[in-house]
């Protein structure tokens, strides 16, 4: 997500355009089998993007196909699809294209070359690798590196600080690129560099924005990567991947998943048992404190959210917004993660000692990734920051909350200092703590001790006032639309106003939405 971009999403333009216009039916019937070294593999998933069926005990299924469709295996547990050497990226689908990308569109960046007429049949030749229920998932999004030395960036973050990870797999969850997709190459082989298959998800930034509407917009995404939405199952969990953005053309799209993926959700869900843990992942948030727009939030989420409402043990994640969020939709409260970006504030801000930019994001999160840890059907998060966050995932500050009144980052509005670690024994009633927890959310917990007496911290939906100062003292390094947003993860407590000169010993304790238990404190200075 970017002004680049966003400055022509107008809701108006977005609102009249129709939805994707269809490739034409050409009434085809694609058949094939699933297969090992061994033989033909029975009771395997396969899919054309909206139906589902199982192989027979020969191994053999029948899909009807269109032109442009992706036909993929369901990559079931206990089984691999190849992978790509010196990428790893899953080769699960076949895309038929039998003309290929048409010419005359005009696309920057290469399409499909013709696949010709469908083969006599298709083959997904699988191999054996025994999974766990327990393991760990490397979850990037928006890497989203704008330049070649951006690109750098991302590699000396995320993926640096990844191989130190011990995971089965990982996954992108959009923007991988920041409108050059001539650059997927060199991202895909320093990705493939950690030795893990790697999952990905289109986002916005992904696109071919010469095609006219959402019919041909992944050209590209699929040469490199494969089938647009799709899904994969490991341990006892299945996977779905969503393509949400809807391309509208003239550079103008909305969050949405659309009829076909639903009923492709719908189909895959009535193969699964209720008690297996389903992990969806897309782009766009299906919630997000950053706004309702269509270009924002998905706009047909809670069709989504009802296919998925009996299933006890769901989670859904995403990217696009570059904040850190935990909301619970619905009357059965599915829990959605929006994930911390790896590009954090679009690779903006000062540079920290490793030349690169500190990259601090709106709502004040750091940039880096998560780590889902699956264990049977329970799945939880952590953050990996890609700057020292001293070991917890907390900033505290004091701020002088009376005299702040949110002002706009401009050059000529300065902004009141914060207080650092100690006030006037005068000033403290005017003073507060306030505690960025990154990685909280509705159902996290933050408490205080000062000196010995309990600190009841409230949430409170705002800016972060360290937010606010950073990217004012450091205005000429952001890129020109990073703003400062209202983060859904800060608490805070005004001071007591009886505290004496003196020092005071600050300790804060909070518990994610896991029950993970961080803490962090500081030495507060009182002076006469």
């Amino acid at each position: 997500m970017d002004l680049t971009r966003r400055e022509v999403l107008v809701t108006g333009a977005v609102a009249a355009l129709s939805a994707t216009s269809a490739r034409a039916d050409v009434g085809e019937t694609a058949r094939g089998v699933v297969r090992s070294a061994e033989g033909p593999i029975a009771g395997v998933l396969v899919s054309n993007g909206r139906d589902v069926v199982r192989t027979g005990a020969d191994g053999n299924w029948a899909l009807p196909v269109r032109d442009g469709d992706s036909v993929f295996v369901i990559k079931p547990r206990d089984w691999m699809v190849p992978l790509e050497a010196h990428t790893q990226l899953p080769r699960f689908s076949y895309v038929y294209a039998p003309h290929g990308t048409p010419a005359s569109l005009g696309l920057r960046y290469a399409g499909l070359a013709p696949t010709g007429p469908l083969p006599d049949s298709i083959e997904f030749v699988l191999t054996r690798a025994a999974e766990p229920d327990r393991f760990n998932v490397l979850l990037f999004t928006d890497p989203q590196p704008e330049s070649e030395e951006e690109l750098t960036y991302v590699r000396d973050t995320a993926i640096a600080l990844a191989g130190a990870e011990q995971a089965a797999f990982g996954i992108t969850t959009g923007d991988v690129m920041f409108d050059d997709l001539s650059m997927y190459g060199r991202n895909n082989r320093l990705v493939g560099s950690l030795g893990l298959p790697w999952w990905n998800v289109c986002g916005n930034h992904d696109m071919n924005y010469e095609a006219p509407d959402n019919q041909y917009s992944r050209e590209t995404f699929k040469r490199i990567f494969g089938a647009r939405h799709y899904a994969f199952q490991y341990g006892s969990a299945t996977f779905i991947m969503l393509d949400n953005v809807e391309y509208l053309g003239g550079n103008t799209y909305r969050g949405m998943i659309g009829a076909e993926q639903l009923g492709f959700v719908r189909a895959l869900l009535a193969e699964l048992p209720r008690e297996a843990l389903v992990v969806a992942c897309m782009h766009v948030p299906l919630q997000t404190a950053v706004g309702t727009e269509p270009h924002s939030a998905t706009v047909d989420a809670a069709a989504l959210v009802e296919l998925l409402a009996d299933r006890p043990h769901c989670i859904s994640f995403s990217g696009h917004t570059h904040t850190n969020e935990h909301h619970y939709i619905g009357a059965a409260k599915h829990h959605h993660h929006v994930l911390t970006a790896v590009s954090g504030s679009w690779w903006s801000g000062p540079y920290a000692v490793n030349g690169i930019p500190v990259a601090l994001a709106s709502d004040g999160a750091p940039n880096g990734f998560h780590v889902l840890s699956i264990d049977g059907n329970v799945a939880r998060t952590r953050l990996v920051a890609s700057v020292n966050t001293a070991a917890a995932p907390l900033r505290v500050i004091l701020d002088d909350h009376f005299a702040r009144r949110t002002p706009e980052l401009t050059a000529v509005t300065p902004l009141p200092d914060l207080l650092g670690g100690s006030v006037s024994v005068d000033a403290v009633g005017a003073a507060r703590l306030v505690v960025n927890f990154f990685v909280g959310g509705p159902r996290s917990t933050v408490r205080c001790d000062i000196g010995g007496r309990r600190v009841v911290l409230e949430p409170v939906l705002e800016v972060d006032p360290f937010v606010q100062q950073v990217y004012w003292r450091n205005a000429g390094t952001k890129k020109p639309w990073v703003q400062p947003v209202k983060s859904t993860h800060l608490w805070h407590a005004p001071l007591p106003v009886d505290l004496g000169v003196g020092a005071h010993r600050v300790a804060v304790t909070a518990v994610d939405e896991f029950g993970g238990v961080f803490e962090t404190g500081f030495l507060l200075e009182v002076t006469a």
